[in-house]
Order: structure tokens, then C-alpha cells, then sequence
């Protein structure tokens, strides 16, 4: 991410039903579902948060029910990633298979604020805190993780391995 982005900030065990409420699971369209995202929390994002801004949650983000709406009503938000101190298992894999990184990081979490400038360099592993001089940490993904990550996800994986079989057999792509 080359441009600071602005971190809007919540506590702990932010729950898939308020990342996105149940009554918009009728669509997996992540363009309709990010402009509900997260207005079971705070009714302020929808409308106030600008594409590339960046959610940092506390400790498991994205408990509840293991829906794969949330991180893809995210997404459909224009968010670029979440930073947290941790993340519910589900919440995490289901983030890296439709390609939203997510990046656990204590002392982030801790130390930013709501509204802060920060930047995220995942290559180098770190956050910087612009608003506060300071500069944090990322736990690095495994690699297999990150290069789901660098193909857009799991689904986008796939499709690439697939035409590429085809294309070295013949077929057509």
C-alpha cells in the first residue's frame, strides 16, 4: 500500500453478525454487501469510511458464525486488510481464500487509534503509525497463505492453475 490509509478501530470479538447483519445473506456479491459492512457496529462506517481505509480490530476479529459474507462484505468495502491482535480461525481462512490479507499484530492493535494515519508494508512486515511515530510489527504469513494472497485468493488460484493445464494441453483457457 503506497498511501496512508486512516484506521477505523474497534475492540475485541467483533462478530461476523455485526460485520455484516444476517438480513444481507440473501447475495455473496461483495459490491452489495460492502456498503453494509459494518453497520451492525457502527452505523458511521458505511457512509463515513473511504475506499483504502483500514480496519483494526482487537483480539478475535471475526468470531461468531463462520460466514464468508464478512470478509467479503469487507472487501466490497475497499478495505485492503484488517490488522488485529487476533483473529478467529475461521474469520482468517476464509480472508485469505477470497484474497482480503489480514495481519495479526499485538502491538498494532494496541496502538493505534481511531482515525489514525497508517501505512502497510506487508513485504517488509510492518505498520507505520504515522499520526503517532510509531511503528509496528506483522506476523508474517506463511507462504502458501501469501501467494493465495498475491492471486487474489483461493477461487482466482484455481482458475489461473486450470487455464494454464489447459493452455499446456491444447485446450483452450
Amino acid at each position: 500500500m503506497a498511501r496512508a490509509c486512516i484506521a477505523w478501530k474497534y475492540g475485541d470479538n467483533v462478530d461476523t453478525d455485526v460485520i455484516i447483519p444476517a438480513r444481507y445473506l440473501v447475495t455473496g456479491d461483495p459490491k452489495e454487501l460492502g456498503p453494509h459492512c459494518l453497520e451492525g457496529l457502527d452505523p458511521t462506517f458505511p457512509a463515513g469510511h473511504q475506499p483504502g481505509d483500514i480496519i483494526v480490530g482487537g483480539k478475535n476479529f471475526g468470531c461468531g458464525s463462520s460466514r464468508e459474507h464478512a470478509p467479503l462484505a469487507i472487501k466490497g468495502a475497499g478495505v485492503p486488510c484488517v490488522i488485529a491482535a487476533s483473529f478467529a480461525r475461521i474469520f482468517f481462512r476464509n480472508a485469505i481464500n477470497i484474497g482480503l490479507p489480514v495481519y495479526e499484530s499485538p502491538d498494532a492493535a494496541a496502538g493505534i487509534g481511531m482515525g489514525d494515519e497508517i501505512a502497510v508494508d506487508a513485504r517488509a512486515g510492518t505498520i507505520v503509525n504515522r499520526t503517532r511515530g510509531e511503528q509496528y510489527a506483522i506476523r508474517p504469513l506463511p507462504p502458501f497463505m501469501q501467494e493465495l494472497l498475491d492471486a487474489g485468493g483461493l477461487m482466482a488460484r484455481l482458475k489461473r492453475e486450470l487455464a494454464q493445464e489447459r493452455a499446456a494441453e491444447g485446450g483452450n483457457p
